[in-house]
């Protein structure tokens, strides 16, 4: 099999990329130019996307590539729905043009809105209902998605991943963000504080790698034209997270709320309901504890210590 994978550079596209080549697959790294990857790919021009998907020539599509981080999407919203809604558009188009490969959709349990609040675990069957930017901007690309199948029998099927975490993440998100913290405090190349938003909130984390297995599962066994929920299936708050990581660090810190690190929007408990991908013969095996001590080690193996 051969895979195009875009936003390969990304937290998820490395590992994916490195899993695929386990299992035997060829893949085809797309990003930006200067990312220096096998191919180039710029989700806001159509003939890029177009020679992209024409180099590649893959059985197989992962589109993991747009913009992830909420508080940039509020920034700028219009940027957002250009990537992540007409650029998703120019790929699927590109795809059927060459030959319809198989799409794996990268969407966001974001979709969801709210939706917590009066269903509990999430099923896929729960309403659409996204409340800021960026899950609108993944809502409106699922519908893409859905549109490309029912119109063109295009093979599309849409993951809705919920948190995941693992080493190598964005410094920006949660984990990552405790995890970098600690280990600067760990190496004294900062003072014993750290900055955190709010820590009642409960949420589904998923390991990377779990992630990833989800996603090949998708590729190979998912039924083209529906959603699949990417989650663990539980709610954990993010008090625990973060007791877990200073346990496994094994250094005392003082812990500040900062105003910055708050939600316009925080949901109070947000979690998943997995049966539908665990049908498929998909089981998560990475346990939290595990996950969050691996994101803290590659965190502390990126910290230079002063001289």
């Amino acid at each position: 099999m051969r895979a195009l994978i875009t936003g390969a550079t990304g937290f998820v596209g490395r590992h994916l990329r490195r899993r695929l080549i386990e299992l035997g697959w060829e893949t085809v790294a797309a990003g930006r130019a200067h990312d220096a990857l096998d191919v180039p790919l710029e989700l806001e021009n159509s003939a890029s996307v177009a020679a992209a998907v024409g180099a590649a020539r893959p059985d197989v599509i992962f589109h993991l590539a747009g913009q992830t981080f909420v508080p940039a999407a509020y920034d700028d919203p219009t940027a957002t729905y250009e990537t992540n809604v007409i650029g998703t558009a120019r790929l699927v188009e590109a795809a059927r043009r060459a030959g319809a490969a198989r799409i794996v959709f990268a969407s966001s349990a974001q979709v969801y809105g709210r939706g917590n609040e009066a269903y509990g675990a999430l099923k896929e069957s729960a309403p659409i209902a996204p409340a800021e930017p960026y899950s609108a901007s993944k809502a409106a690309a699922e519908q893409v998605c859905f549109a490309a199948f029912r119109a063109y029998g295009q093979p599309v099927v849409v993951a809705r991943a919920f948190n995941h975490i693992g080493p190598g993440q964005d410094g920006r998100f949660v984990v990552a963000s405790f995890a970098r913290q600690l280990a600067r405090i760990a190496k004294k190349v900062e003072p014993p504080r750290i900055e955190v938003g709010n820590l009642e909130t409960e949420r589904d984390f998923l390991d990377v790698r779990d992630v990833v297995e989800a996603y090949i599962a998708l590729s190979e066994r998912g039924t083209p034209g529906e959603a699949y929920n990417v989650c663990s299936g539980r709610p954990v708050k993010v008090r625990t997270l973060l007791r877990i990581l200073i346990e496994a660090a094994g250094t005392p810190v003082e812990v500040r709320e900062a105003a910055d690190k708050l939600r316009h929007v925080d949901v109070p408990q947000f979690y998943g309901d997995n049966s539908k991908l665990r049908a498929l013969g998909w089981e998560p095996r990475f346990a939290l504890e595990s996950s969050l001590r691996d994101a803290l080690d590659a965190a502390m193996n990126d910290v230079v210590q002063p001289v």
